[in-house]
């Protein structure tokens, strides 16, 4: 079949060349990186395996590959663009406030009334962002305090059970050692012959 010849799908209609298996995964990854999404060939099998692009799979001499159509690519290289575009779109911060309210952090939150001459709204006071941190750290300090307590009255303990061990195994020793000394240890040994 050659190239310029339209391809006929199972129900015998023909397809158009956008509709048509035609690009290998290599070509497909050289799409996404024109359009300013470059893609490894890894992550546009990936793409295959899971359905996002339209594809399929060819059994080849060295294995299987995917063919992709490259109407799918133009429309997953669309939906990446408008998705990027939404989470940009909402990633808008307000600095002006929280700069404001740490400011006036010991001040009484002023009030101020919204645009449309509804119900006045109070000053969002926004904690500091090393507020967070430090109370973590606090914590984290009386915690390490308290077990340090714990610790310092077992090593106190231990030491007092070591020093009635010490004490009982002196007191032993003394018992026993009359009792263990041999006989012949108060007398004198007789010479040994030559």
């Amino acid at each position: 079949m050659s190239s310029e010849q339209q391809r006929t799908d199972a129900s015998g209609r023909e397809r158009s060349p956008d509709h048509q298996y035609s690009l290998s995964i290599e070509a497909t990854a050289e799409l996404y990186a024109e359009a300013g999404h470059p893609r490894t060939i890894r992550a546009v099998q990936k793409y295959c395996a899971l359905s996002k692009l339209d594809c399929h799979k060819v059994e080849t001499e060295t294995g299987e590959k995917y063919l992709v159509a490259p109407y799918s690519v133009t429309g997953h290289i669309a939906y990446i663009n408008e998705v990027r575009t939404v989470a940009n779109g909402r990633d808008q911060t307000r600095p002006d406030m929280s700069v404001c309210a740490l400011e006036n952090k010991n001040e009484p939150a002023p009030e101020f009334t919204a645009n449309n001459g509804g119900q006045p709204r109070p000053f969002a006071i926004v904690r500091g962002v090393n507020d967070r941190y430090v109370s973590r750290l606090e914590s984290e300090n009386d915690v390490l305090r308290a077990q340090m307590e714990v610790k310092d009255t077992q090593i106190k303990e231990l030491t007092e059970r070591a020093r009635e061990t010490n004490t009982l195994t002196g007191g032993l020793q003394k018992t026993l050692s009359p009792l263990l000394s041999a006989p012949g240890d108060n007398h004198r040994d007789p010479p040994m012959p030559k």
